[in-house]
């Protein structure tokens, strides 16, 4: 764990005061991680897709935190940079969606038109923003469906802060943080020295002591996952760290943002061996693995990109599960459950991507639940009757 800054405490205490933690409690001793509760890496992974967004509002301090109370193995965020350098978790480069931006006046002269990933879009977007400025909005709910009684009252949070609602939580959590369109960020953020954003989001890792190849002891304590659309920016931070790497895969109409390749090109056997020199998996929008049918919304047929994946040792993590009916596929007939069964069990995926933790947590609990630790008074016992079977 790296020595902390005055800048590390204020923000230890910040997070110490979301979780409830009292000034007695508050001390080094929690980031303790020999005496903490160790992540399961016995079944498929529950990823906290931008934390429990299915009930409060995204990328949110208070969203993690209720992911990480409903059982998440890893909390997930997107990484962009604001105006003046400063790391935070947000998914989109506009702020419209998801913040009360529109309703301050100060910033209306703010909304810009620029180019991203090959289309015009209109709005007020981050790198306009100081991290100050983006602290003075507050995150609002991005589905109209979905519980609206939280807007209004969470900030935009810094990557440091999300490192460190891990690192404080009560058990081994991960991190699963995305490098989120950095094309876009390293033309409209510049860092002194000529660093880039991939440095600073490798360099904030570092900083924290996340390192480590998948299921090295360094891992196990502080397990993470980095995913990116782009393949350049896994490439390059290769050289920086051994940290496992997972290469997001969209829509099969959208080509990748830095090499313009086709779904088609990037999920080939030559691509995926090419890939895996540097990634420990993919990550690709579920969709594409189990085409439904447009008709009447109904599963096809599976694809193969699982089981080639597999063959090269590749996990597969896909994206996004959400217990609403509108995107459940009718062969689960409204049942969330019903599709968790379908993708660990028939489809044999490594980790779900999820806006529901709790809901995904409560299902593997049912189904493969933790073997409950043996004291070694039962453990004699169960010596003995297995001996006394055999006849001893």
């Amino acid at each position: 764990m790296a020595s902390l800054t005055g800048h590390d405490v204020s923000l230890i205490v910040l997070v110490l005061l979301l979780i409830g933690v009292s000034n007695s409690k508050a001390s080094h001793s929690q980031l303790d991680v020999n005496h903490k509760k160790p992540i399961q890496t016995f079944r498929p992974y529950n990823i906290a897709h931008r934390g429990s967004n299915g009930e409060l509002p995204e990328e949110t301090a208070a969203a993690y935190l209720r992911a990480i109370e409903e059982g998440a193995d890893f909390i997930e965020t997107d990484i962009l940079a604001s105006k003046d350098g400063h790391l935070i978790c947000f998914h989109d480069v506009t702020l419209d969606a998801t913040t009360n931006v529109a309703n301050h006046t100060e910033f209306a002269d703010r909304k810009r038109t620029y180019e991203v990933q090959g289309e015009n879009v209109t709005g007020w977007f981050i790198v306009d923003f100081t991290l100050k400025e983006l602290k003075s909005l507050r995150v609002k709910q991005r589905l109209s469906f979905r519980d609206q009684r939280y807007n209004g009252k969470y900030q935009i949070i810094t990557f440091e802060e999300y490192i460190l609602i891990a690192l404080y939580a009560d058990r081994i959590v991960g991190i699963y943080p995305e490098i989120k369109n950095p094309i876009f960020i390293n033309q409209h953020v510049k860092w002194s020295g000529g660093k880039n954003f991939e440095d600073k989001f490798v360099e904030m890792l570092l900083k924290y002591g996340y390192k480590g190849e998948y299921m090295s002891e360094n891992w196990l304590k502080q397990p993470l996952f980095i995913q990116s659309f782009a393949p350049t920016s896994l490439i390059y931070i290769s050289n920086m760290t051994n940290s496992p790497k997972l290469f997001l895969i969209d829509d099969t109409t959208i080509p990748t943002q830095d090499t313009n390749q086709s779904y088609y090109e990037i999920t080939s056997n030559s691509y995926l061996t090419f890939i895996r020199n540097y990634v420990i998996g993919i990550g690709p929008w579920k969709d594409t693995i189990v085409p439904p049918n447009p008709k009447d919304n109904c599963l096809g047929q599976p694809t193969d990109l699982v089981a080639r994946a597999h063959a090269l040792n590749l996990q597969v993590h896909p994206y996004t599960f959400r217990n609403e009916n509108q995107y459940l596929h009718f062969d689960f007939h409204q049942d969330p459950y019903s599709e968790y069964e379908y993708w660990l069990n028939e489809i044999g995926v490594d980790g779900l991507f999820t806006d529901f933790t709790g809901s995904l947590h409560k299902y593997q609990q049912w189904t493969t639940p933790y073997q409950k630790e043996k004291n070694p008074e039962a453990l004699l016992r169960e010596i003995a009757n297995m001996l006394k079977n055999d006849g001893y």
